[in-house]
């Protein structure tokens, strides 16, 4: 039976192709607590969550936890280097193992000290030796499959759905301009912001809020965008030219930091601006690459990571330290300016008397993801 009310997807029902037809996702899919649950079972148990920069889990036993649909998680790198994601849960008496990020050697629950190594494979459980037939190769950690490409990491906990490559389709190719893999994080911010998970990226995907809300900092920078790619795969991506760079406002464009090496054409001179749904989107610019993730913590709050990545090359510049703090000012300021809005956006979404929207010509990638949500929830 579906979580979902009849209206819900009736309305649902409407979102579909071309995005100049169709309007825009039901209001309640902003804040209604069921249709959270629906995501939850629908989307983010079920498909290819990019959890970020695959650089934060640099060496072995590096580890961080979150919550995927309400499961605790823990991500880490093993002693081969391979990047390994399990229930954050011990197989004894499930309590959690891991908080927060950090290096560990093993894994020993703080309760009973069963331990695990970085494989997942229990390696001791005091005390067990009186139980019957008690196997420990049957006790492992439970592993979900975890994959890096370009750079970036992707969780998923079904076992059933596609792998990685078919989820992702021609990302690559598309992204193939930018050495997506070989760029470094050099700034990671974490914050959480009073609105649905969607909202934020959806305003990161679209130009039509620029000069409205960006007008003072850097929104004159951003020029008329191409169309959103035509692409395969679970992503949406747009390129649109810049005055400058959009990595910087508009009073400290004196501020930059080399092109990334081997960058051309057109692609050097704007910024490509793409959503990995669900919950992953990032700009790749002319200089760097600016990174955001937007996990729910319920229907109107999102627990939200910003990562800012620039090449090795660039790193190791003279005075990088003094130039990059510009790009971390705007990053902040721009993410301050969006707020605002999302979060009044937010309680207008959750008036009972909001109603489905319309599209602009300026917003095919919140429209592209919107069908596709609209899919993936008919499951639901």
């Amino acid at each position: 039976m579906s979580m979902l009310s009849q209206r819900f997807l009736d309305d649902l029902s409407q979102v579909k192709p071309p995005f100049d037809c169709s309007p825009s996702l039901p209001p309640a899919a902003y804040h209604d607590p069921g249709v959270l649950a629906a995501e939850n079972a629908a989307i983010f148990s079920k498909g290819w969550v990019g959890l970020g920069r695959a650089d934060r889990w640099k060496a072995p036993g590096d580890f961080s936890t979150n919550e995927v649909a309400g499961v605790p998680v823990a991500v880490l790198r093993d002693k081969q280097g391979v990047l390994r994601a399990y229930a954050n849960t011990c197989r004894h008496r499930g309590a959690k193992l891991l908080e927060g990020c950090g290096t560990v050697q093993r894994i020993t629950c703080p309760f009973h000290a069963w331990t695990y190594g970085l494989d997942g494979a229990l390696r001791g459980a005091p005390r067990m030796g009186h139980a019957v037939d008690f196997d420990t190769d049957e006790f492992g950690l439970k592993a979900f499959r975890a994959e890096e490409r370009d750079g970036f990491a992707f969780l998923c906990m079904d076992d059933t759905t596609a792998g990685i490559d078919s989820w992702l389709g021609d990302f690559s190719a598309v992204h193939a301009p930018w050495p997506l893999d070989s760029l470094v994080t050099t700034r990671r911010r974490e914050l959480e912001v009073g609105c649905n998970w969607k909202l934020f990226l959806e305003v990161f995907n679209e130009y039509y809020h620029l000069p409205y809300v960006h007008g003072g900092t850097f929104g004159t920078i951003y020029g008329e965008p191409d169309p959103a790619d035509d692409v395969t795969g679970a992503f949406t991506t747009q390129f649109g030219l810049t005055k400058g760079t959009g990595g910087l406002k508009e009073d400290e464009q004196t501020h930059t930091l080399p092109s990334i090496p081997r960058l051309d054409g057109r692609s050097r001179d704007g910024t490509r601006y793409t959503w990995a749904f669900p919950a992953m989107t990032f700009a790749a610019g002319t200089e760097a690459m600016w990174v955001y993730e937007a996990r729910p913590l319920g229907p109107a709050r999102c627990y939200v990571t910003m990562s800012v990545c620039f090449p090795q090359e660039t790193i190791d510049s003279d005075g990088f330290d003094t130039k990059a703090a510009y790009y971390y000012e705007r990053m902040d300021d721009a993410l301050e300016e969006d707020r605002g809005v999302l979060e009044s956006q937010q309680e207008g979404m959750s008036s009972a008397y909001a109603r489905q929207g319309r599209f602009s010509e300026l917003e095919p990638s919140v429209a592209n993801f919107a069908f596709w949500y609209a899919e993936q929830m008919k499951t639901a």
